[in-house]
């Protein structure tokens, strides 16, 4: 006679295998595509492409803010845009955190898109992909290599100001933090140079670099006077100073070959070429700029599969800086 607990475990069998085939499903479904929009808002890419081709053609130091913003908002929680909510009564968002207070721009633009967007197949598109559509853009524009955004995001309802303080690596960080600070988002430290590539365009306010510029020593020293020109020992914190000083507009491989010439603007920057791991990649890609622009473009689509929000989850905001 079979054990009296035999049949009655078959069901516990058939519940396991059915959770187990929902689960995949459920994975497979969760799963991002670059065609997501092809027959629901066929223009989308073109109408993204367009608006930030437009707002880098006004101002080049655009493209490294949108870039930023793509990057700020995968960081804390994953790329579900929620470094677009404003600040409510009842609300705090993420705008306000330490890495994005006073930094963090190019919100008006999202908007425009969203605005254009919403006009042509309204309720479609979310922010968050349209935030990675334009960090794509944006590097192009600025003569960066392509790649195939993966779409299909969806916007979050909530913000976390807490993580966006704990999250995103700060400029005074050493090798060891942003190692781990990358790491704990799944990258690797030769992922970790190539995306702190992303520095060969945009500009860095001075209360950011002023403590490297009159304390350390693995700075060139012409370089640190020209910048304490621009940039005084008490005051002028929002004065600007370009993070690549050779072609600061350009996206290239500049950045890699000032961090040689310890011409790295903030203390983080030449972290990474300070006599540590992670100086053999610096030196690779200073001298191979497509290996870096491959390995960006691959970090990347990387990045912009951090958590994302799919299916039934979060929401595709109409206004992208407040929920539904």
């Amino acid at each position: 006679m079979a054990p009296k607990n035999s049949s009655s475990s078959l069901p516990t069998k058939f519940r396991f295998m059915f959770l187990l085939f929902s689960f995949l499903i459920g994975t497979a479904s969760a799963q991002l595509s670059s065609t997501f929009y092809a027959t629901t808002c066929p223009s989308a890419l073109s109408t993204i492409k367009s608006a930030v081709a437009a707002a880098v053609a006004k101002e080049k130091r655009m493209g490294a803010s949108l870039l930023r913003l793509h990057f700020h908002d995968c960081f804390v929680n994953g790329c579900d845009a929620s470094i677009l909510l404003d600040d409510t009564a009842t609300f705090t968002g993420e705008k306000t955190a330490n890495p994005n207070v006073n930094s963090v721009r190019g919100f008006e633009v999202i908007d425009t898109i969203k605005s254009q967007l919403e006009s042509s197949c309204a309720g479609v598109v979310s922010c968050a992909d349209i935030l990675a559509v334009a960090a794509r853009d944006s590097v192009v524009a600025l003569g960066g290599s392509t790649w195939t955004v993966q779409l299909g995001r969806r916007d979050s309802t909530t913000a976390s100001l807490s993580t966006a303080n704990t999250d995103i690596p700060a400029p005074t960080s050493s090798l060891s933090q942003l190692i781990q600070s990358f790491s704990n988002k799944g990258f690797t430290a030769k992922e970790l140079v190539a995306l702190s590539g992303s520095h060969t365009i945009g500009q860095a306010r001075c209360t950011n670099f002023r403590t490297r510029i009159y304390n350390e020593t693995n700075i060139d020293s012409s370089y640190a006077s020209s910048l304490q020109g621009n940039c005084p020992s008490a005051g002028g914190d929002n004065t600007l100073s370009p993070l690549d000083v050779t072609s600061p507009t350009s996206f290239d491989n500049a950045y890699f070959k000032n961090l040689q010439s310890q011409k790295g603007l903030l203390h983080s920057d030449q972290q990474l070429f300070n006599n540590g791991s992670t100086d053999s990649q610096v030196t690779a890609y200073s001298s191979n700029l497509q290996t870096f622009k491959t390995d960006f473009a691959n970090a990347m689509i990387k990045m912009g599969n951090l958590s994302p929000l799919t299916g039934s989850s979060g929401q595709i905001r109409t206004n992208c800086r407040k929920v539904n």
